[in-house]
Parts: structure tokens; C-alpha cells; sequence
């Protein structure tokens, strides 16, 4: 049976080598923006007490959220990729979507609300800072360490994107892992924010008016909230049991039809249950007649078969209603 197409663009699952390699590979772009981010927040601390700058607040106030929401998405990669057991036949792997919403609210009140809500207190009662090249070096070093955390993040993103003949920015925005998603949003919003806060620090600096840090504050704690609304979204999503996209479900649809002992298939799901792992559901109508223990082989045969697809963690199949209408492949497309 040929590859599954699940909307990873490529990411693997399951049980084999592939799938642990795709999970390596997830924990150490967290682990390496864990460190990151550690490093920036005590950098941004020392630096927003020095210099009393109402942006270097609001990123002080992102790192450390950053640093949060990393240990989470370790503990994250680490609880969904226990086995599965008795009493979770499906395995832990939505484990990853629940760690994972954790840090997305995490980004929320810890970055968002405390960045807005510094803002606006600097632009009621704002106090002048001082000592700006400290914050322009802390900035320039925050930006080096981002940008590293970030192209771990883009490379992992972009090889599995191109698999697919995916755009990076669309593979993100689809795939089934959770950490990747949530670290290549962070780091990009980290990098954008530093921006907005270097030319707060700035246009204070040059004005003498600190209306321009609160705004910088206020820009970055916006630019949070977006960020974390759109990944409690997505794990949102999982959680529910999102189903692969229909161009994939066709793929898996003409597969099964091609296999000798299938006549038709009647009924067929397949849904995430973690990160690169789906679960199929299908009824099918095999050829010939058989007698129940030969068919209850054959569907078992079909199970085993489905289950050592690497992205496969368990399959389900039955007989269909005799009454039920087949289902067919939709057309490909030309375009």
C-alpha cells in the first residue's frame, strides 16, 4: 500500500523508525527554542529594568510565556508518544493538542494581556526611560537567537512541505503536530515583535515621547493574542477529530478499491488521534462468499494490512450494508 497523504506534507507516524524520527526531530525544535527563549528572557529582564521601556516590558513579559509554553510542548512530545494500552486503545497522542492548548493560552495572559495591559498603563502614566543602547543590544541579541530557534523551525517545516508540494506557510497551518506549529508561529511572532519593539525604543529615543514604547507594547501584546487565538484554534480542531482532507481520504478510497479481495467500500473515516497518526474506520464489501470465519480473517488480513502504514495507528473494518451505496474516488482535476 502506498503512502497516506494526511496533510502533513509528509510527516510520519505510527510505530516505525520514520515516525520516531519525525518525533526526534519535533522535541529537539522544541528543545532548542526552550533554551532559546530562556536565554532572551533573562537578557530582555535586565535589560527592561535598566532601561524602563514599556516594549522591552511587553517582550520581557513574551519570553518568558515563550519559555513556558516550551516546557509544555516538551511535556507535550513526550506524553503523546507513550504506547497505547487497555484502557486507551487509540494511544495518548491527542495528549500533544492538550499540552499544547495549555501553551497557546499561556501565550495569551501571560504574553498578550500583560503586554496591552503595560501599554496602556505607560500610556497613562508614562515615565521616561533611559540607558537605550542596552536596549538596542539586548534587541540585536534577542533577534540572533530567534532567528536561530526559527530556522530549526522552518527547516523541520519546510522539508515535510516540499514532500507535499506544499507552500511552508500552508504545510504549518495543516499539519497534524502540534509543537512544530506552535514553535514556528512563536519564533515568528518573536521576530516580528522585536522589530515593533526596537522601533518603539526608537521613536522614544528620538522624540522623547514615550506614547510610541506604550504602542510598542500594546503591537506586541496584539500580535500575541493573534498568534495564540489561531493555535487554540487548531488544537481546538484535533481535539474535536479532525478528518483528513478529502483529496487524501480519495487517495486512501482508490487504494482500497484496488485491492483484490475489496469489491466495493461503503463507509470509510479516517481522523487524527495525535500528531502524524490517523485512525480508519471503513466498511467494505469483499469479493466472493465466504463463510464468517473467513471473513472475519480477511477483515483482520485487511486491519494488519492497513496498520503497517507508518502513519496508520490502528484501522477498524467491517462489512457493509448490503443496501448502502459504494462510494467512488472523485475526479482528479486537471489543473
Amino acid at each position: 500500500m502506498g503512502d497516506i497523504d494526511t496533510g502533513n506534507g509528509g510527516d510520519t507516524g505510527g510505530t516505525g523508525s520514520a515516525g520516531e524520527d519525525a518525533a526526534g526531530e519535533s522535541l529537539l525544535t522544541v528543545v532548542i527554542a526552550l533554551v532559546a527563549n530562556a536565554l532572551i528572557a533573562i537578557a530582555k529582564t535586565a535589560a527592561a529594568a535598566i532601561t524602563g521601556s514599556a516594549s522591552m516590558v511587553a517582550e520581557a513579559a513574551h519570553s518568558w510565556a515563550d519559555t513556558g509554553n516550551e516546557i509544555l510542548l516538551v511535556i507535550a512530545e513526550r506524553r503523546s508518544r507513550k504506547p497505547a494500552d487497555a484502557r486507551h486503545p487509540l494511544g495518548f497522542g491527542k495528549d500533544a493538542y492538550i499540552w499544547s492548548m495549555f501553551a497557546a493560552f499561556g501565550l495569551f495572559t501571560a504574553g498578550s494581556v500583560v503586554s496591552i495591559q503595560h501599554g496602556i498603563t505607560e500610556l497613562i502614566d508614562p515615565e521616561p526611560a533611559s540607558d537605550f543602547g542596552v536596549a538596542y543590544v539586548v534587541l540585536a541579541i534577542s533577534f540572533v537567537l530567534e532567528a536561530i530557534s526559527f530556522v530549526r523551525a522552518y527547516r523541520q517545516a519546510h522539508a515535510a512541505a516540499r514532500e507535499r508540494s506544499l507552500h511552508t506557510i500552508e504545510h504549518v497551518a495543516k499539519s497534524s503536530n502540534p509543537t512544530l506549529r506552535a514553535v514556528f508561529a512563536e519564533d515568528s511572532a518573536a521576530l516580528i515583535g522585536l522589530v515593533l519593539a526596537f522601533l518603539g525604543v526608537l521613536l522614544h529615543q528620538v522624540t522623547g515621547s514615550p506614547v510610541y514604547d506604550a504602542l510598542g507594547s500594546i503591537l506586541v501584546g496584539v500580535l500575541l493574542g493573534v498568534v495564540a487565538v489561531v493555535l487554540i484554534g487548531r488544537n481546538r480542531a484535533f481535539l474535536l477529530g479532525e478528518a483528513i482532507d478529502d483529496e487524501s481520504r480519495d487517495g486512501v478510497l482508490a487504494e482500497l478499491l484496488a485491492r483484490s479481495e475489496v469489491e466495493r467500500v461503503t463507509f470509510l473515516h479516517i481522523e487524527y488521534t495525535g500528531p502524524d497518526t490517523v485512525f480508519v474506520i471503513a466498511a467494505v464489501d469483499l469479493e466472493g462468499d465466504r463463510g464468517e470465519a473467513d471473513v472475519a480473517a480477511e477483515l483482520h488480513a485487511l486491519e494488519d494490512a492497513l496498520e503497517q502504514h507508518r502513519q496508520v495507528g490502528r484501522a477498524l473494518l467491517t462489512l457493509s450494508d448490503p443496501a448502502s451505496p459504494p462510494l467512488l474516488p472523485r475526479p482528479r482535476s486537471l489543473s
